[in-house]
């Protein structure tokens, strides 16, 4: 039984509607009919300053030029914030009478009887938001080439088709837009969390192809409805993380959406994890109505699409000469494919599913790949020689990525220090050989998935960069990780699997005897999984243990999904005789830590038969 196969039913028999699967308090109808005017009524030359808890009170409207220099749009933002406060201040002090006009119409902004200790804290809260009206229609045109392949997926999966809307609220549908935080593609998949599902490297980045990141953002979500159990806070998690979004259920309740919302204090649980939902509640009324909000707006036609598993690894230019299409045409086409195969130094991997326009060859694609030429196609891929360092990029994610240590890299490319590279910089790699005894001139980072391809009429996607439409996303580090890495008030963390009382002495910076006595436990004897252990955070504070123990798991999660993906999800019922350990590892090859973030809620120590237990199913992600 496959994810979120139940919920589609449900919906399938038609006793389910819209409104109850994404409900819509009418407390939160300020907030929604906020983003519906963001999203429709204000160009991104344009925005509003407004309270950023009370989202109905809207102060000003600011125009800010394309024209403007980034300073003087600041500039002029931050006067009008300025004036906005001077009045919030004089209302705060008690004056209600002779009040001038901008006074009485900011009072007028909030209800009758407000009192002066609301206003002071409202001085604090004003906030800009940028209008996106011209970015959501041109998102609503470009959403035609893909909708009906998301709704085929989604529908496949047991996922809400009304999901589709949440593109329009991470990206415009623009597959290329890039944010400052790698976040990357229509979905806005960071690369953690984009390779549980797809192939994310120096070759192939499938979070930039459309039907690769549909797929894998329908399996993300079905995986977060299975672990929160409701559509709002599954919508959240998309943003938040899991774990973030698991506290603040466990804080305020499974189903009290308008207490976690409104009153959630979580550290990393800012204004855009608060207003995702909402967010996309706007961007779906926008998306179901179209003709509402933008009169003859029209989606853009899909494009009948001839698709070919390649059997042989396949240079660029072999594989245009033979299909008569360009190459810049091909990475217009496939662009999860990265610059190193424009730029000639990888070939395109074998089993990569290349997909051109049907009417872009003269013969089918699949008779043409059939009859590729000798000198085409090849029986190995070419070996790394440089790698482009990336946004966000670490030299020891690098050296995991190409199988080599730290220190080699440091030593091939003369590097002062193992902390410091930078966006841009290329590093030469064990397969090219020493440092040659010139230095070789920069070569400038690749922003153009066909920066080497010749010139067409329809150009190839240009990576630009386009954060959320939510200013302020975070995204988490372990975002698709549900257990709790975080202390507890009382000072206290639950063990989480592959870790020791080591570990913890590491990262508090103390002898692993302390925490023994501390927890009156005995010499060798180790934690047990979900044990709760109390810490000495004498050296260490609270929240740089966190970040340790979250490092740490990331590098071993990276590690993981570097070599395999997860390609579906079955359930396993438990039959006598069985443990998890004997389910998980033996019969489906699948780590402990990862079963566990597919079953939080289960006691792993109080496990009968009969019980039902989600599995992923893993595959090898290519390395060609």
């Amino acid at each position: 039984m496959r994810l979120c196969l139940a919920f589609f039913v449900v919906l399938g028999a038609g006793t389910v509607s819209a409104s109850d699967v994404f409900p819509q308090p009418p407390e939160l109808r300020p907030d929604v009919d906020f983003w519906v005017s963001i999203f429709t009524e204000y160009s991104t030359e344009e925005g509003v300053l407004h309270d950023n808890r009370k989202l109905g009170v809207v102060y000003a409207r600011v125009a800010v030029p394309a024209a403007l220099s980034r300073r003087e749009r600041n500039r002029r933002i931050a006067k009008r914030r300025k004036e906005l406060q001077s009045v919030l201040r004089t209302l705060a002090a008690g004056k209600r009478d002779n009040l001038s006009d901008e006074e009485a119409r900011v009072l007028a902004l909030w209800p009758a009887g407000v009192t002066n200790k609301t206003l002071s804290t409202a001085v604090g809260r004003i906030r800009f938001q940028l209008g996106l009206k011209d970015r959501f229609r041109r998102g609503l045109e470009r959403s035609g080439r893909w909708r009906d392949y998301v709704n085929d997926q989604f529908t496949a999966l047991g996922v809400p088709v009304e999901l589709a809307a949440l593109p329009h609220v991470e990206s415009s549908y623009n597959p290329a837009a890039r944010s400052h935080v790698g976040a990357s593609g229509i979905w806005q998949f960071t690369r953690s969390t984009g390779r549980r599902y797809m192939r994310v490297d120096h070759v192939v980045d499938e979070r930039n192809d459309p039907f690769a990141a549909t797929r894998a953002a329908g399996r993300l979500l079905a995986y977060n409805y299975s672990i929160t159990g409701n559509w709002p806070m599954a919508i959240t998690a998309y943003n938040h993380g899991l774990s973030g979004v698991r506290r603040a259920m466990r804080r305020h309740g499974d189903d009290a959406l308008v207490d976690i919302l409104r009153n959630y204090n979580g550290r990393t649980f800012g204004f855009a994890s608060r207003n995702f939902y909402v967010a996309f509640l706007a961007a779906m009324e926008v998306d179901q109505n179209p003709d509402k909000y933008f009169p003859g707006v029209m989606p853009d036609d899909p494009t009948e699409y001839a698709a070919v598993k390649l059997t042989s690894y396949v240079s660029a230019d072999g594989l245009s000469e033979a299909t008569g299409v360009s190459e810049r045409q091909i990475a217009r086409h496939n662009p999860g494919l990265q610059a190193t195969v424009w730029e000639g130094s990888k070939h395109l991997p074998k089993g990569y599913e290349l997909r051109l326009p049907v009417a872009a060859t003269s013969s089918p694609l699949a008779t043409l790949i059939a009859r590729l030429p000798d000198d085409a196609a090849f029986d190995k891929q070419l070996p790394d020689l440089f790698h482009t360092v990336s946004r966000g990029d670490t030299l020891s994610q690098i050296a995991a990525a190409y199988d080599t240590r730290v220190s080699t890299l440091v030593a091939l490319n003369q590097l002062s220090s193992s902390h410091r590279i930078r966006a841009g910089q290329r590093l030469r790699l064990p397969a090219a050989g020493p440092l040659p005894a010139a230095p070789e001139p920069a070569s400038p980072e690749p922003v153009v998935v066909a920066a080497t391809a010749p010139a067409v009429e329809e150009p190839a996607p240009v990576a630009v960069e386009v954060t959320s439409l939510l200013p302020g996303t975070v995204r988490t580090a372990l975002l698709s990780d549900p257990s709790d890495y975080t202390v507890a008030d009382d000072g206290t963390i639950e063990v989480q699997p592959l870790e020791t009382l080591g570990h913890y002495g590491d990262w508090l910076e103390i002898k692993t005897q302390r925490l023994r006595d501390l927890n009156g436990l005995a010499f060798r004897t180790p934690v047990e999984l979900g044990q709760r252990i109390r810490l000495d955070l004498g050296t260490v504070d609270a929240k740089s243990f966190e970040e340790q123990r979250v490092a740490y798991h990331r590098a071993q999660q990276d590690r993981f999904f570097r070599r395999h993906v997860i390609s579906d999800v079955i359930e396993h019922t438990i039959r006598r005789g069985e443990s998890i350990w004997i389910v998980a590892l033996r019969r489906y090859e699948v780590p402990m830590w990862l079963f566990r973030q597919y079953n939080p809620g289960l006691d792993m120590h109080n496990v009968r038969p009969g019980m039902r237990v989600q599995i992923p199913v893993l595959a090898d992600a290519s390395s060609g």
